[in-house]
């Protein structure tokens, strides 16, 4: 089994272009699109490892991996998206502090908004960084702060707002920027409170896609064999990729409804 499925890889790999691609570089004058080999070669590398693995594993089994790395590579780079988002509302409320600073001992928002880039880093320092470049050429400093499309955007879209109202109604600016940076540290303690009161509810969901595999391995210590089945073959080929589908989805829309909540 082991020969045929690195056979097969092989022969996926170096397959060579279908006679009507390497007609049409004939007749062009080319050979193919050097542009686009490493891609090609790169999809015939990733087709060969796939057709490995399911040789090797089964398809069942191979499809049940599948599904698990693609669920723990969604998870984590959901974690990761949050603690990026944590992060930057922290460099944000930092800037914003350094910049309200400023503006109370008498600097111009322009010069504040400079020394509040050099403070900080990631999409806030920039947004300032824009700011300040902005209003130094007489352009319109809130349209500067507005990211879309960024981490933070709804969050530099207030400040933004605030700088408006402050512009066209002659408010105090640093008593607007402070009222920002107050509501702004309340939205991330409430974050931070909610996501800590679900945890419970998402242990009890990771508790409960563990159960199908302690029912598995009790099944196997009782000597009923669900191993043999699941990866025999037959039933299994069927069976194994939907439980740990149905297990998959199950996590997915737990963390769904976590995160809908926290947000």
């Amino acid at each position: 089994m082991s020969a045929v499925a690195i056979c097969l890889a092989v022969a996926v790999i170096v397959l060579p272009p279908p006679i009507g691609r390497r007609r049409f570089g004939v007749l062009v004058g080319r050979s193919g699109d050097r542009r686009n080999m490493p891609v090609r070669w790169v999809f015939r590398i990733c087709a060969g490892l796939l057709a490995a693995g399911a040789a090797v594993l089964g398809t069942g089994p191979f499809l049940a991996a599948g599904l698990l790395a693609v669920t723990v590579g969604v998870r984590r780079r959901r974690a990761r998206r949050l603690r990026y988002r944590v992060a930057e509302c922290a460099a944000l409320l930092e800037g914003l502090e350094v910049m309200i600073g400023e503006l109370r001992v008498g600097a111009h928002p322009s010069a504040a908004a400079a020394v509040a880039a050099a403070e900080v880093e990631g999409v806030a320092g920039r947004a300032f960084a824009v700011s300040a470049a902005r209003s130094r050429l007489g352009g319109s400093v809130e349209s500067g702060l507005r990211a879309p499309g960024t981490i933070i955007a709804a969050e530099l879209g207030r400040v933004a707002d605030v700088w408006q109202v402050a512009d066209r109604h002659g408010v105090a600016l640093a008593e607007l920027l402070a009222a920002a940076r107050s509501d702004l540290s309340g939205r991330i303690r409430f974050r931070a409170r909610t996501a800590a009161a679900l945890a419970g509810a998402r242990a009890s969901a990771a508790v409960l896609s563990g159960l199908p595999l302690l029912g598995i391995a009790l099944g196997q210590l009782m000597g009923a064999a669900p191993l043999r089945i699941l990866l025999g073959g037959g039933a299994g080929t069927f069976l194994l990729p939907l439980g740990t589908a149905l297990i998959c989805v199950g996590l997915l829309w737990t963390d769904a409804i976590t995160a809908q909540v926290a947000s």
